[in-house]
């Protein structure tokens, strides 16, 4: 079982695959044992409320739009949400976003 679940959002949660590979790669290199994945926006709310929800859920920048309304959604089951950086996201900076996410998880 994984000491850290993140979990990443976008429309189709085809493009943030990718960055999730290089998210998981940095992650082992530093010896962490995390869950790393992307979802569609359409599985929100099925993530959330699972036993085994995430630590945290970064929003993809095209889908920046809903962070007040996934936000809200996130407190209710104490889970921080925050949009990745759309210049990580672009140049498909692994080790920066998942910085992001270990921040917004106070590690």
């Amino acid at each position: 079982m994984a000491d850290k679940i993140i979990a990443l959002a976008c429309n189709a949660g085809m493009s943030t695959s990718l960055l999730v590979t290089k998210m998981q790669k940095v992650a082992e290199e530093q010896g962490k044992n995390y869950e790393i994945f992307a979802k569609p926006t359409a599985e929100i709310d099925n993530m959330l409320s699972a036993t085994d929800k995430p630590n945290v859920l970064m929003l993809g920048p095209q889908v920046g739009y809903m962070k007040a309304e996934i936000t809200k959604k996130g407190e209710s089951f104490g889970v921080p949400v925050d949009v990745v950086n759309m210049q990580d996201y672009g140049m498909m900076r692994g080790d920066k976003v998942l910085e992001a996410a270990e921040k917004l998880m106070g590690l």
